[in-house]
């Protein structure tokens, strides 16, 4: 069982991910309404919420009573899904270099581009150089792609010492293995699991969007992902099946 929550969650935060986990993500605010009420949400809470996701641009209505998401959490349920399922491509032994030239830019433009090259999973080597094994296709956001040059390359130097010095992997491996620890604690068979695997689920999702993916021949023998990736989809049937029989009940 995961520790006790310290930190409520807000109604956004619940109906955001209940979202994301929804595929179209599109759904009745009959049943964002009753999901949010795991967590002691109000029905007038929940949908205040979702108006102001609306106004926002997080998410659409039809005015029949579904809401979609929209914007930055489209993008990032995107993200979320590639980072399930882990899926790179053959590894030739290039790196893709991405190297910041804007001059100028403001305190707040340098950090809104750093985020986006962590999303892209580049990883800094020295100010204004990114850089990841040309093992996925790194897609730029387009606020990027003008502040940027991007060129391949082939390291000197040894490449696995190079990755340990871009990526905290030992950090995500005890992350990786203590979450899957936790999903063996939590087997999902009624309603009074719902709560604690939905965060559970959430934190685990999380950890995947932090996974580098690297290539293979740069990893340690024992890297958890594929494996974590594998118990992740068994657990996450068997929640989304109480889950279906609990919303039955809304």
């Amino acid at each position: 069982m995961m520790q006790e929550r310290n930190i409520p969650l807000t109604a956004r935060s619940v109906l955001a991910s209940t979202l994301l986990g929804a595929d179209p993500p599109l759904l009745p605010v009959s049943y964002l309404v009753h999901v949010a009420s795991l967590f002691g949400i109000n029905e007038n809470r929940a949908r205040v919420a979702l108006s102001r996701m609306v106004s926002s641009g997080e998410a659409t209505t039809d005015g029949g009573g579904h809401y979609r998401l929209a914007g930055h959490l489209l993008h990032r349920q995107a993200r979320q899904q590639a980072s399930r399922q882990g899926l790179t491509k053959l590894w030739t032994g290039t790196w893709r270099t991405v190297v910041i030239v804007a001059p100028g830019s403001s305190a707040e433009v340098r950090a809104a581009r750093r985020r986006a090259l962590a999303l892209a999973r580049l990883a800094e080597l020295r100010e204004g150089v990114w850089l990841r094994p040309d093992n996925l296709d790194v897609v730029l956001e387009p606020t990027v792609v003008g502040d940027v040059v991007v060129l391949s390359a082939r390291p000197d130097d040894d490449p696995v010492e190079l990755v340990t010095r871009l990526w905290d992997l030992g950090g995500w491996s005890s992350e990786a293995r203590r979450l899957s620890a936790a999903l063996d604690r939590l087997v999902p068979d009624s309603a009074d699991d719902l709560a604690t695997g939905f965060e559970l689920s959430a934190a685990v999702l999380r950890h995947f969007q932090a996974d580098p993916l690297l290539p293979a021949a740069l990893l340690p023998d024992d890297w958890p992902g594929d494996a974590l990736r594998r118990q992740y989809r068994t657990w996450d049937d068997s929640y989304r099946r109480v889950l279906a029989r609990w919303s039955r009940t809304a």
